[in-house]
């Protein structure tokens, strides 16, 4: 850098204007959570295939039936393809079209909440024959799929304070951070839910 490109950058008008360099704190803070709630996950599906092989066969035991998947895979078919979306809302963003966030939000809003609706409706069929309590497959089964249903909310949370935010001008194509940083968090959380599908639901068929 020349003498006079160092006095221009240090004019107030080059301060003003110049920009960060590298990632910003929400980026970081994102996913160190996700990293952080990575590992929680990762060591719950550990359990579960670390206990059910301590128990053997059968499993699940106590006469439980194996996992009905039609609940599951309808699950799955709403809330997998809710990132595509988030995603179209992020893409939005980056070209200042506040509708299409609004548009891209409001329908993983809808997604995701329908995901919970079945979700409570697969816990009242399974409470008929089997609780928390009932054994270790039962603490597992509710452990996992309701922790993984407490991250879902708080990612509907997350996407109804955007919408709040993009109807009184709180996210630009200036400010597109938080778009972005929630949809890394959504696109976790359907990651998640892919392992769990194949750890609660699947592995016990094979």
């Amino acid at each position: 850098m020349t003498p006079a490109d160092l006095r221009t950058a240090l004019r107030p008008a080059g301060l003003v204007t110049e920009q960060p360099v590298g990632r910003s704190t929400a980026w970081w803070g994102v996913m160190l959570f996700i990293a952080t709630e990575g590992t929680v996950f990762a060591a719950l599906l550990g359990s579960y295939f670390y206990l059910r092989f301590q128990h053997g066969v059968p499993w699940p035991p106590d006469g439980i039936a194996q996992p009905d998947l039609r609940l599951p895979l309808v699950m799955t078919a709403v809330l997998v393809p809710s990132s595509l979306p988030v995603a179209w809302a992020e893409a939005g963003i980056r070209r200042g079209r506040r509708w299409q966030v609004r548009a891209g939000l409001l329908a993983t809003l809808v997604m995701g909440g329908t995901f919970l609706g079945l979700q409570g409706m697969e816990y009242h069929e399974n409470l008929r024959e089997y609780t928390v309590t009932t054994n270790v497959y039962g603490s597992l089964f509710y452990v996992i799929t309701t922790f993984h249903g407490a991250h879902v909310t708080v990612g509907l949370f997350m996407v109804c304070w955007l919408l709040a935010a993009a109807g009184r001008g709180g996210v630009s194509a200036r400010r597109p951070e938080p778009v972005r940083v929630v949809a890394y968090y959504w696109h976790f959380v359907d990651a998640v839910w892919v392992a769990i599908l194949f750890t609660v639901y699947l592995s016990p068929r094979l």
